[in-house]
């Protein structure tokens, strides 16, 4: 007996990887993600290795996984992968306080994020 098999949410030209606990706001996240939607992964990559925003660099990680994952697990062609999808989820918010005057309290959120980078295979339209 044993268990059935999972199903896959993705294609079979897709592959994705996921990172969770990032810690940033998702809507900062996003504004990263937002850069690489579309974009060629190696093109994505070159995007993300001169951005100046703090984030870019476990996005960069990320997207590398999801390359890993496309040619070893799914055995896709590296050079023709494309990013479908970047989304950036809310994970949870760590509060904090901070004493203020007169006796008040100063709240501080500390965000946390998920990020999910979903690359495809393009087909070419002319072979």
């Amino acid at each position: 007996m044993g268990k059935k098999a999972k199903i896959r949410r993705e294609a079979d030209n897709e592959a994705r990887a996921f990172a969770k606990m990032i810690r940033i706001s998702p809507q900062k996240l996003n504004l990263v993600a937002r850069l690489i939607r579309g974009k060629s992964c190696e093109e994505a990559i070159s995007i993300l290795m001169f951005s100046q925003r703090r984030v870019a660099n476990e996005v960069k990680k990320v997207l590398q996984s999801a390359i890993a994952n496309a040619e070893n697990n799914q055995q896709l062609d590296v050079d023709r992968l494309v990013v479908a999808e970047a989304t950036a989820g809310r994970q949870f918010v760590m509060k904090r306080w901070r004493p203020r005057a007169r006796g008040r309290t100063g709240r501080i959120l500390k965000p946390f994020s998920n990020l999910t980078i979903i690359v495809r295979e393009k087909i070419e339209k002319g072979a």
